[in-house]
């Protein structure tokens, strides 16, 4: 769940900031949830609309595969 996006999001519904960037709000539910992550496109009209820096849908992913634990067999090459 992307807590972070729901606070920004506000008093907005998911129905709005859907339409305003040319979305479904299925699809926006999904990115919301954290089930999906945005084309950049699309990343960028959701944070213009809802004011912070696209790259916080990426800066996430990068943050959660860091801490991932290496396999054995990665570990063993290490």
């Amino acid at each position: 769940m992307r807590r972070w996006l729901v606070e920004y999001r506000g008093n907005k519904t998911q129905e709005e900031v859907a339409n305003a960037c040319g979305i479904h709000r299925g699809y926006y539910a999904l990115i919301e949830s954290g089930d999906r992550t945005p084309s950049v496109p699309v990343a960028k009209k959701i944070a213009s609309l809802l004011g912070f820096d696209w790259t916080a849908f990426y800066e996430e992913k990068c943050v959660e595969s860091k801490q991932i634990e290496p396999t054995a067999r990665e570990a063993e090459t290490a």
